[in-house]
C-alpha cells in the first residue's frame, strides 16, 4: 500500500525550496560536522554554486519530475512506486540528493501495508 509521498512533497520539495538562508545553514551544518582537527574543512564538499544556481536560475525551484501512482495503491513487489527525473542537465547530482530523502516514504508505505494486512485478518 503506498503512502506518504503527498505530504513529504508538499512539506520539502513544492515550491521555492531553496533560500540563501538555507544554503548559509547548510554550509555552517557542513563546516561544523566534516572539519577535521588537523586538515580543517574541505570547501569542496559542499557545492554551494550548484545550489545558488538553483536559487538564481530556478528560483528556489527544485528542477526535477515525479510521476507516481496514486497513494492507497496496492501495488505488488517488484514494482515502481514513484520515479523522480531531473529537469535540468546543470542539476545532474539533485536526483540522487533527493532519492536518499525519499527513502523516507518507505516508513509511511510500511505502516499503510501493515495495516491493511491487519485489518484484513481482523475482518475475517
Amino acid at each position: 500500500c503506498f503512502f506518504g509521498l503527498q505530504y513529504f512533497l508538499k512539506k520539502y520539495m513544492v515550491g521555492k525550496v531553496v533560500t540563501a538562508d538555507k544554503i548559509d545553514k547548510a554550509e555552517e551544518y557542513l563546516q561544523v560536522h566534516f572539519s577535521h582537527p588537523v586538515w580543517g574543512y574541505n570547501k569542496e564538499l559542499f557545492n554551494r554554486g550548484a545550489w545558488e544556481y538553483i536559487l538564481k536560475e530556478k528560483g528556489g525551484m527544485l528542477p526535477v519530475s515525479i510521476k507516481a501512482v496514486p497513494e492507497g495503491t496496492i501495488v505488488p513487489y517488484k514494482n515502481v512506486l514513484f520515479t523522480l527525473e531531473n529537469t535540468d542537465d546543470k542539476c545532474f547530482w539533485l536526483t540522487n540528493y533527493l532519492e536518499t530523502l525519499l527513502v523516507q516514504l518507505w516508513y509511511p508505505t510500511t505502516v499503510c501495508t501493515q495495516s491493511r494486512e491487519q485489518k484484513k485478518i481482523i475482518m475475517k
